[in-house]
């Protein structure tokens, strides 16, 4: 892909590649929001768990790698995803919601342990509303940004190309 223009993200006429027609750094923290989406995205979806974490697909990580996304940067394991409305959020629903997600992925996650097999994490009684709470998050933000929620998930590899080349 050819950016033209200054590297500097401030200046005018350069050109921004897009996320479903939406422009993919329209947010200040878009590297950010863009983990985060990828992490929910893997996290709301019972088939790609099936057939890509379980199955031991290459080239997607698995629960944990998903939970670093999610928290890596932002720090939503520590503070509510309120503090970043405006530069990874568009508004406090969306933070409301990735809250959500984020405790009960959290919750099951230190009660299985952050290494342990996918299947610990598919099979704990609460997983489907945690599921279930990821989905609403990521829904509610692919909408945000003009994508549609039930593609499938993008390998880790795509997400480094996005967040590299803008």
């Amino acid at each position: 892909m050819t950016v033209q223009g200054s590297e500097n993200s401030s200046r005018r006429g350069r050109r921004s590649p897009t996320m479903g027609g939406m422009p993919l750094n329209d947010m200040p923290w878009w590297r950010w929001r863009s983990n985060v989406r990828s992490a929910l995205h893997m996290l709301s979806d019972p088939a790609f768990q099936r057939d890509v974490w379980l199955a031991g697909v290459d080239g997607y990580g698995d629960v944990t790698d998903a939970v670093y996304r999610l928290v890596e940067d932002t720090w939503l394991d520590n503070w509510s995803a309120e503090k970043y409305v405006g530069t990874i959020f568009r508004d406090s629903q969306e933070a409301a919601l990735v809250d959500t997600a984020v405790l009960r992925v959290l919750r099951i996650v230190h009660q299985v342990g952050p290494d342990a097999p996918v299947s610990a994490y598919v099979d704990h009684a609460a997983w489907p509303e945690a599921v279930r709470a990821a989905r609403d998050a990521h829904v509610r933000l692919a909408a945000s940004d003009g994508e549609d929620p039930d593609v499938p998930p993008r390998t880790l590899e795509v997400l480094r190309i996005m967040t590299r080349s803008a």
